[in-house]
């Protein structure tokens, strides 16, 4: 397969990852709704904490992807990561 489409896919199952964690974060412990935990983290500054917790799902698509020899495909995620750190960067500076 294309190596490009490889990293394509890798990167698009990152965004899934960590969106997905973040809404499962915000599911168990929140007592809010997800718009109104979301409207509050931006208010408090705590939306950066909760978008690298939801990072941590991408360590389990990383792994899988290197365990199953899909080098370019973790390298997706890793670079979805990244993304997600910059934007976390964002959010603390501004």
């Amino acid at each position: 397969m294309n190596t490009k489409k490889e990293v394509i896919i890798g990167f698009l199952v990152g965004l899934l990852a960590n969106t997905a964690g973040t809404l499962l974060y915000i599911v168990l412990f929140s007592k809010l709704s997800i718009e109104e935990t979301f409207i509050a983290a931006i208010e408090n500054g705590h939306i950066g904490s909760i978008l690298a917790l939801g990072a941590i799902l991408n360590l389990a698509a990383f792994f899988l992807f290197l365990k199953m020899k899909r080098d370019y495909r973790a390298r997706g995620v890793l670079i979805a990561t990244l993304l997600t750190a910059l934007a976390i960067l964002y959010y603390k500076i501004f």
